[in-house]
């Protein structure tokens, strides 16, 4: 079997936060006449989640995805309150700024969603498209717990193959179908230390920060959307986005292009042929 190409290491884009602390963004492809992407990860993600998004779209505008704080190589505050989600909008908005990202087609994946809505709320004219993966405005409590669980454990692997091992475990189906896909997980979601051993990419304080109390739902900031063209990726075994949820969503907005994916959970990796297809022609749809 022919190995996969090795997917463009992205520019590197260093600036700070209202408050100094330093934060980084990941960009590919250049600025041209096309509204550029701007992709915001997960929780518990980096920008480098987008690596083969990027490589779809970079030859026809630009891709920005950020690190937020705390993520991949954005600083670590010492003071844990940082964290806070508000504070997160802020830095979003704020890193859309530096990125001379005015107004973008935004892909949001679960935590990343929740920013586009805030954007929605906060910045309505920054929007030109969105694109929802595996998140809606109500979190179901079993999915938050899961993964607050997940965010704050630090299991130090020895080797790459015990954290491939760990992550085939642990995680929900994704579609992963060999071990060269779960090598690219681990590298996307585990770095390896000074120790030698492999760490996660963020700071797991992040879980006492933001995810131990139950969310509010957040339907006001879905509304918001009503002025764009909107797309949900949705993984139908997902703990995080349940089917009422998405029946809801689709009442209040039916033009919503959806996505819907049989036997994965969350959140969907957007690299499988089927939903990659769907995603990148809804994208390229987009001015």
């Amino acid at each position: 079997m022919t190995a996969a190409p090795p997917l463009p290491q992205p520019r590197r884009i260093r600036f700070s936060a209202r408050d100094g602390l330093p934060l980084c963004a990941a960009e590919w492809g250049e600025a041209g006449g096309r509204t550029p992407l701007f992709c915001l990860p997960g929780i518990c993600r980096t920008a480098l989640d987008y690596q083969a998004l990027a490589a779809r779209h970079m030859g026809e505008r630009r891709v920005v995805a950020l690190d937020y704080l705390g993520h991949g190589e954005s600083a670590r505050p010492e003071d844990a309150a940082r964290y806070d989600p508000e504070d997160t909008v802020r830095d979003v908005l704020d890193a859309m700024a530096a990125l001379h990202v005015h107004r973008a087609v935004v892909v949001g994946t679960s935590f990343g969603g929740l920013m586009a809505m805030a954007i929605a709320a906060a910045r309505p004219a920054a929007l030109a498209a969105v694109a929802l993966n595996d998140i809606g405005p109500r979190i179901e409590t079993e999915g938050r717990e899961f993964v607050r669980d997940f965010v704050a454990r630090d299991p130090a692997f020895a080797t790459l193959d015990d954290a491939a091992e760990h992550l085939r475990r642990t995680l929900p189906p994704l579609g992963i179908r060999d071990a060269a896909g779960w090598r690219r997980l681990v590298e996307l979601t585990y770095a390896r230390g000074e120790d030698r051993r492999w760490h996660p990419r963020w700071d797991t304080r992040i879980a006492d920060a933001v995810l131990s109390v139950e969310p509010p739902e957040f339907w006001p900031y879905f509304e918001a959307l009503a002025h764009v063209p909107l797309l949900l990726v949705w993984g139908q075994e997902s703990r995080i986005l349940s089917a009422g949820t998405v029946q809801r969503m689709r009442r209040i907005r039916p033009d919503m292009v959806l996505i819907s994916l049989p036997g994965i959970g969350h959140p969907p990796l957007l690299n499988d042929p089927e939903s990659a297809a769907q995603l990148d022609a809804f994208l390229r749809a987009m001015p």
